[in-house]
């Protein structure tokens, strides 16, 4: 392989980072849990946007309800994670990459 190969390549990795990174900044995934009594919507910058509530809750045990919005606030990060490897892999089309190297 030429370097002027090389060179298109990276630049076209480097375009395409730039690309799946403003893709996942606008992404938005809802985390959820107790059967969907807590919603906690994430942007893919991991920003926390929105926390929806059951009615049914504000009745119950605080330390219960404080426990479902973490779970539903972890679960939103990790689809956001997930969406990102997912995002890498297919722009990275295949390439290898060292191991312990990663995006």
């Amino acid at each position: 392989m030429n370097i002027a190969k090389m060179m298109q390549q990276a630049k076209k990795m480097k375009d395409g980072m730039a690309q799946m990174q403003e893709e996942l900044a606008s992404l938005e995934v809802v985390g959820e849990s107790g059967g969907g009594l807590v919603k906690v919507t994430v942007s893919g910058n991991h920003q926390v946007k929105r926390i929806e509530l059951d009615d049914s809750l504000l009745a119950d045990d605080k330390v219960m309800l404080e426990d479902l919005i973490v779970i539903a606030i972890n679960a939103g990060m990790n689809q956001i994670e997930e969406t990102s490897k997912a995002k890498q892999k297919d722009m990275m089309g295949g390439m290898s990459l060292p191991p312990g190297f990663s995006l």
